[in-house]
């Protein structure tokens, strides 16, 4: 039984409807919503809002960016890894004066998998024409779009950040505010390009030599035979028991991983109460085993030493679980890159089709670094290496980087029950956890769940409250040992946006503390 109370502060209401989108910008969420009453699914939907997406929500993702998905066809479960690999100029000498991985420039920028998440999902899904998904996403970028509120401000923010990249400046700068409309001629012209070559301009034609060429201009080691070399694979999801239902997650490199040891250490305690400090205690120390495994062992699923399914092995979940007392844990702090800066949408569709799709440039516009000309800012998803030699995501040719950006997936008596995800890089893991609390341990209805406050476990294990919970739960946490600090940006907590599977229908929801919505008919 959903409930449909609202217990939160929120202007907004769960959407129920047969068919739904939900995503972190409303225009986007329309082309997707139009893309199905033209006659396309839930993939056409979901890739229709993800093109549109990368022209008018820029701060958070592009042409440039990688992308994950997992699906439910109609029969099973799908999964797709679209993530880059570093340009095979990367070896361990090209960084050896560096202390850190850099967080701007060529020495930051992996090989863009999106594009290739479009074709793959298209070509082995879709139904409307590859062409016909651009069409709202070249309109925006040629005629123009008013900019949202969140993406203005982020976009104003991001402005000093990239001042020696002249390339981003032009086509970036100056910073639009809220309403103002903004023209991207240049990507319209890209996305053309794109669409009509179903892609392969971007892996193996001119726009891969336009690439190259600004890559050896400016002293890059990406080269075309990176993206020649790149592809898109197809992927086994995860599986974890929680209770009567079953998450699902993109295996490494990603970082979904975590959420499932989180949940598979929380099924030996009773459901924990809402918003009781007890339970937010017991979900902040399983979340920080879960963290210290990602922060340890995961990277390309070549270079992992110990598998998933060892992470998951049913004695070593219970030996976690069994170290949990009513004190906080104080593990070394583990450092790996994360970054908060990306966009996740859903779709849905009348035939029982659904897609959980995620998508990001990693830390803000990425790079800094804009192909000239064509409107393509470069993720720097490789400043999520790290340069220990030791460790198995250290940096090294043709390597996929960790990545924070995962898509999620639940099934109940292996059928789809929900497609979901919470964009914010390192609120990931623990965001999926705390929605699958909410709505499968409490019944919340998925905007509910959205609006509720969160924690978030800081990488140094100290704990951020959102506005929301009351000072006797931080009081409460502190007595526990934990680090605790109410934390007044929204940022930090993320954007969730889930669609919820009914016998009629589908029930949706749209995170507040972005500016879309969940949409559909």
């Amino acid at each position: 039984m959903i409930d449909f109370k609202q217990p939160y502060p929120s202007s907004r209401s769960p959407v129920c409807a047969a068919n739904l989108v939900a995503s972190s910008q409303p225009l986007a969420v329309q082309a997707g919503v139009d893309a199905m009453r033209r006659g396309g699914n839930a993939v056409d939907a979901a890739l229709t809002t993800a093109i549109a997406l990368t022209v008018v929500e820029p701060n958070n993702n592009g042409l440039g960016s990688d992308a994950f998905a997992i699906l439910w066809d109609g029969k099973e479960l799908a999964g797709l890894n679209a993530s880059g690999r570093s340009p095979a100029g990367w070896t361990r000498k090209r960084f050896a004066d560096h202390e850190v991985m850099p967080s701007l420039g060529w020495d930051s920028v992996t090989v863009p998998g999106a594009v290739s998440a479009w074709v793959a999902l298209s070509d082995r899904y879709g139904t409307l024409a590859f062409q016909d998904l651009f069409e709202p996403a070249i309109r925006y970028a040629r005629d123009g779009f008013q900019v949202g509120p969140k993406t203005a401000l982020y976009w104003q923010l991001a402005a000093t950040a990239y001042i020696e990249y002249p390339d981003f400046a032009d086509h970036f700068l100056p910073a639009p505010t809220a309403g103002q409309k903004f023209r991207r001629p240049d990507l319209a012209k890209t996305l053309e390009a794109i669409a009509t070559t179903h892609g392969s301009t971007f892996y193996q034609g001119e726009l891969a030599e336009q690439i190259h060429r600004a890559s050896v201009a400016a002293g890059g080691a990406l080269r075309k035979s990176d993206l020649e070399n790149h592809s898109a694979d197809w992927v086994t999801p995860t599986r974890q028991a929680y209770r009567h239902v079953a998450l699902h997650e993109i295996p490494p490199n990603g970082q979904g991983l975590a959420a499932q040891i989180a949940l598979a250490i929380l099924a030996h305690f009773d459901p924990p109460e809402l918003d009781d400090a007890a339970g937010i205690h017991l979900q902040i120390e399983a979340m920080k085993i879960a963290i210290r495994a990602a922060f340890e062992h995961f990277a390309d699923p070549a270079a992992m030493r110990i598998s998933p399914e060892e992470l998951l092995g049913a004695d070593s979940i219970a030996r976690a679980a069994s170290m949990i007392g009513k004190q906080a844990s104080t593990p070394a702090p583990v450092a790996l890159p994360v970054s908060h800066d990306t966009v996740y949408l859903t779709a849905a569709d009348a035939s029982g089709m659904m897609v959980s799709f995620i998508q990001s440039n990693y830390k803000g516009f990425g790079s800094g670094i804009v192909i000239p000309d064509t409107g393509i800012a470069m993720q720097n998803r490789g400043c999520g290496f790290v340069l220990d030699a030791a460790h198995p995501n250290c940096v090294g040719p043709s390597k996929r980087p960790y990545h924070t950006i995962i898509p999620g997936f639940v099934t109940e008596n292996d059928a789809p029950r929900m497609s979901f995800g919470v964009m914010g890089g390192y609120m990931q893991h623990q965001g999926h956890v705390q929605m699958i609390h909410r709505i499968f341990d409490h019944g919340q209805n998925p905007q509910a769940a959205s609006d509720a406050p969160r924690w978030h476990v800081h990488p140094d294990y100290s704990v951020a409250l959102e506005k929301g919970f009351t000072t006797d739960v931080a009081e409460a946490l502190t007595e526990r040992g934990h680090n605790v600090r109410f934390e007044p940006f929204e940022g930090t907590f993320g954007g969730a946006q889930l669609i919820l599977k009914t016998d009629d229908g589908y029930i949706g929801g749209s995170d507040h503390r972005k500016e879309g919505l969940a949409a559909g008919f």
